[in-house]
């Protein structure tokens, strides 16, 4: 059993999801000042290729900052240096804490299955995508992205410093049709999935790409 801390910061102010990277981009101007690279993962003239610790949201048509592991520790710099008047696009906004969370959450491989929401998970990259669409039917289709997922999950334990030696199982139990968006010019297929796994996740964290502003969050479905 491993230990996953979190931290969530919720404003009470509401935002598009196609806000979340301004709401990303406002929070990084407000720390430029700092050294710490987990609020916008850059690296030098490069990118941190690693599962980001510090992620931008959209709960509840709020804006959320969900910080995970060392990223809790990080947020004191923006609380020290952030007089929380964010530029989101045109418009300046006054942010206002409505609520910070903070909690532990384990982390294991379990005998039983646990069931989660998955909303606007982005899979597919250039090279799968293009595996994807040739494949026959929903089932193989379905298989193909469940081992994608296993390898998500693989990603976000790597991230935070766990490593299991038994087999992660993934079932998606619900698939929507998946809708096409742009990010940064590029046409992604996003869906919006129901799994089950035999690994206990914590709620809020994203898998897939993009999880920094918002995507493929997931919940866990409580058992009756």
């Amino acid at each position: 059993m491993s230990i996953v801390k979190l931290l969530i910061i919720q404003f009470n102010n509401t935002i598009e999801r196609k806000e979340i990277p301004l709401f990303r981009g406002a929070v990084i101007e407000a720390v430029k000042d700092s050294d710490n690279i987990l609020f916008h993962n850059h690296l030098g003239d490069g990118f941190r290729y690693a599962y980001p610790l510090i992620q931008y949201k959209r709960l509840q048509k709020r804006a959320t900052i969900v910080c995970i592991n060392e990223g809790t520790n990080s947020i004191g710099d923006f609380f020290s240096v952030c007089n929380f008047k964010f530029q989101l696009g045109e418009k300046q906004v006054e942010m206002i804490i409505e609520s910070v969370k903070a909690y532990q959450t384990e982390v294991q491989c379990e005998d039983t299955f646990h069931s989660y929401y998955l909303r606007n998970w982005l899979p597919l990259n250039s090279d799968n995508y293009n595996q994807y669409n040739k494949l026959d039917g929903l089932i193989e289709q379905t298989s193909f992205l469940e081992k994608i997922l296993i390898g998500n999950i693989l990603s976000f334990l790597k991230g935070v410093g766990i490593h299991l030696e038994e087999e992660i199982k993934c079932k998606i139990i619900a698939l929507k049709e998946p809708i096409l968006i742009r990010n940064k010019g590029i046409k992604l297929m996003s869906f919006d999935v129901e799994f089950k796994t035999n690994i206990l996740l914590p709620d809020f964290i994203g898998l897939g790409k993009n999880t920094s502003i918002g995507y493929g969050m997931i919940k866990r479905i409580k058992d009756n």
